[in-house]
């Protein structure tokens, strides 16, 4: 499939073409019976331009739809990444006080099992790379902090806020994602004042 410069200077390529010859046949009779006396050479490019307009189109249309599918998968990816960072951050905090570092553990590994699956997708464009970087971000911290509890019993005031913060930083990244994507959705649906994933990111 043909990139978006590509299929743009192909387009006006065409579109010059198209009008020239429309121009010139209009307009210059000598030209118009040199066309005439040629009905094979005519046939020929007139099908060429018919075939490099239908491509055009073609390409057009899959692009947009391409687009739509690559973005409700980052959509997706992005809020299954958010809330099992809330998950194993919330577990790496309990474990100080209630001791169960294999939930914790399970929780973190689940969380950057998640992260490697969707970090290709996450990194396509600017706003998911922010996103991704802010979740590889709070990862590092997770599993400082959780080797950290493995070698100590004592852990400081200083991580679980830094956890907090780190985590707040992940949820403003992905709101900008999720905010589009339920904006698309409403625009499709006629309803341009609901937008119910960027509520459950604020959610707690």
């Amino acid at each position: 499939m043909l990139k978006v410069w590509q299929a743009g200077v192909a387009t006006i390529a065409v579109a010059l073409l198209s009008s020239a010859l429309i121009v010139l046949d209009l307009s210059d009779g000598a030209f118009r019976r040199w066309w005439s006396a040629r009905a094979f050479t005519t046939d020929a490019i007139a099908g060429i331009l018919v075939v490099l307009v239908t491509v055009l189109i073609v390409n057009q249309a899959l692009g947009i739809r391409q687009g739509r599918e690559r973005f409700r998968a980052t959509a997706a990816q992005a809020s299954m990444v958010l809330s099992q960072a809330i998950r194993a951050t919330r577990a790496v905090l309990a474990c100080a006080t209630s001791g169960d570092r294999t939930a914790a553990s399970d929780e973190l590994r689940t969380y950057m099992i998640m992260l490697m699956i969707a970090a290709p997708i996450l990194i396509e464009s600017k706003t998911p790379r922010v996103f991704l970087e802010e979740a590889q971000t709070l990862g590092g911290m997770l599993v400082q902090v959780q080797h950290s509890e493995s070698q100590s019993s004592v852990k400081t005031v200083t991580s679980d806020t830094q956890l907090e913060e780190a985590l707040q930083q992940l949820k403003i990244a992905a709101a900008p994602v999720a905010c589009t994507a339920d904006r698309r959705r409403a625009n499709r649906r006629g309803n341009r004042g609901n937008f119910p994933a960027v509520n459950a990111i604020h959610q707690p």
